[in-house]
């Protein structure tokens, strides 16, 4: 029997794109934002993507998904993060997080064979997270939960993620591959031709800084080095403060380390370990995509601004996780029969 399955808040297809790399046909998806919804309509045509808050999609516009036995999802993650500080690790109050209910709302409706969530590692943490994983259990789910690092899926990053699979008739076991062969940023982005001779778009597209700024990150060390490395007349006034700002911000990334995070700030050097490893520049919309295991055909608008970019690629699910879960879910349907 094949997999069908609804990818609830798509973003621009990461989750779609790993699914369908493992041959689980996703039939519907729902993505609020227009702009982002354009660009997974455009990799994934042949879905029926509903372009809605989801809070506002009917409980018979679900029901009439009657071919879905696959709901799968990440829930806007934001508000979950270490990084949010307004919020504590029991009582999340960013609006976000309600959306979890959401999830739960689908999965009753079409009560699927087998259902797929992944999320931050923090949203154990979350009352409403517990209180679901209980409502789960008793719509008759066998669950399994771990925390797995995306480095060991074939993706050129360190990136700690946690994963939710469900399956109405067995007990699941979603390995967490541990490989010797962990991709780099050698081998994901060391062959690509520097921006202002490539014939790529995306590759062109990077952070733009003023002459002062291009000079402190020029002066950064290669392959590594970090915004500590440098003369201390030189720091930003911000970083100068003790315990103030995170060290990694205008830090360059190493050549034969997976990534650190690729998060909704990738392309810009003030948010996070973005710059690359011997160009004086942060990662571009091409490299970030390809550090998050996306395909190198895979489409994105060059025309949008960089922060939508940044925000639509470091949100995703990567690809090669997606993938793998879905190739665990058939091997756990064939097993089942």
């Amino acid at each position: 029997m094949r997999i069908n399955a609804i990818d609830l808040f798509s973003g621009c297809g990461g989750l779609t794109e790993g699914l369908e790399q493992s041959e689980i046909n996703v039939e519907y998806a729902i993505e609020l934002d227009r702009k982002i919804s354009n660009i997974y309509a455009t990799n994934h045509p042949n879905v029926k993507i509903i372009n809605s808050d989801i809070q506002k999609v009917t409980d018979t516009t679900f029901k009439q998904m009657e071919n879905v036995n696959l709901v799968a999802g990440c829930p806007p993650c934001q508000g979950f993060t270490q990084m949010n500080r307004n919020n504590k690790r029991s009582n999340y109050k960013d609006s976000r997080n309600m959306l979890i209910q959401e999830y739960l709302r689908v999965v009753k409706i079409i009560s699927p064979e087998f259902i797929m969530m992944e999320n931050v590692p923090q949203i154990v943490h979350f009352n409403k997270f517990k209180e679901m994983l209980v409502a789960l259990k008793r719509c008759g789910y066998f669950l399994d939960l771990k925390i797995i690092n995306v480095k060991n899926f074939g993706v050129p990053q360190n990136r700690k993620r946690l994963v939710l699979l469900g399956s109405k008739k067995q007990q699941p076991n979603f390995p967490d591959f541990t490989t010797k062969n962990i991709k780099t940023v050698r081998d994901c982005i060391g062959n690509l031709t520097p921006p202002k001779k490539s014939t790529d778009i995306l590759q062109k597209i990077h952070s733009n800084h003023t002459e002062y700024i291009e000079k402190i990150i020029s002066m950064i060390p290669k392959n590594g080095g970090s915004r500590k490395d440098l003369p201390e007349s030189y720091w930003l006034k911000c970083h100068k403060h003790k315990n103030v700002g995170f060290s990694d911000v205008y830090g360059r990334m190493k050549w034969d380390t997976p990534s650190p995070t690729i998060t909704g700030g990738c392309l810009s050097p003030s948010k996070g370990r973005f710059l690359h490893p011997e160009q004086n520049r942060s990662i571009s919309v091409r490299e970030a995509s390809l550090l998050q295991s996306f395909p190198k055909n895979y489409y994105f608008n060059e025309k949008y601004p960089k922060s939508l970019l940044a925000q639509m690629i470091g949100n995703a699910i990567p690809p090669l996780v997606a993938k793998a879960q879905g190739q665990y879910l058939l091997k756990l349907q064939r097993s089942s029969k």
